[in-house]
């Protein structure tokens, strides 16, 4: 392996982990890039709910699409945050 993806990993799990994902069927793969992107948004909105506890869900969507999407693109989709949050 010429290269490194964890430093803390022992190198043979490392390799042995390349080759399952090299082996993995397309359809496999992907289904793992949308777990990992329902659990980042929920890691989001844990994190949202957390400095916001009185908004309401709308808001919080909201407050989503822009750390997804950028706060520029988002408030040109779904409109501007309130100013008193």
């Amino acid at each position: 392996m010429a290269s490194r993806l964890f430093g803390d990993t022992d190198p043979r799990v490392e390799e042995q982990l390349v080759q399952m994902l090299r082996q993995a069927p397309p359809w496999r793969k992907m289904q793992m890039v949308a777990e990992l992107n329902a659990t980042v948004k929920l890691m989001l909105l844990t994190g949202l709910r957390q400095r916001y506890p009185n908004v309401s869900e709308a808001e919080l969507r909201r407050r989503l699409a822009g750390l997804l999407l950028g706060e520029e693109l988002a408030s040109r989709v779904y409109g501007e945050l309130p100013d008193d949050t």
